[in-house]
């Protein structure tokens, strides 16, 4: 295409290609130093062009796209898909997912005890069973 543009903002450009539902999360993850162009922290105006790898952070879960076409407006799908090429790992499965117990919110500050429980149920999920804890 030749009437496309030799560079782009990134935060316009993670939002033109639907890594991020709004331009303006885009510029809060850039802000933030979630986004890296080619290893290192850009701001929201920094420039993007073909070529360049961008690594951000969405969830806990790093994404890994190199840029192919630079494109400034929101596109359909189809159109994004061909603007980048994603070499992101795979996402972790639901069971690898470590589950953390969350207090109730207003619960307060947890108490001595609380904390001796917590440390307990932590320590159990990382330990291997003791032979005589086996049924």
């Amino acid at each position: 295409m030749a009437d496309e543009p030799a560079s782009a903002r990134v935060d316009a450009w993670l939002w033109a290609v639907r890594i991020y539902k709004t331009r303006s999360a885009a510029t809060a993850a850039c802000r933030a130093g979630h986004v890296r162009v080619n290893g290192e922290r850009v701001k929201a105006a920094q420039a993007v062009r073909p070529g360049d790898e961008i690594r951000t952070r969405i969830e806990g879960w790093e994404r890994i796209v190199t840029v192919r076409r630079i494109l400034v407006k929101r596109v359909g799908a189809p159109v994004a898909a061909t603007a980048l090429t994603d070499a992101s790992p795979p996402p972790p499965k639901r069971e690898e997912l470590l589950y953390i117990p969350l207090r109730d919110r207003g619960a307060g500050r947890p108490t001595k005890r609380d904390r001796r429980d917590m440390d307990r149920f932590r320590d159990r999920l990382f330990d291997e069973p003791a032979p005589d804890d086996v049924d």
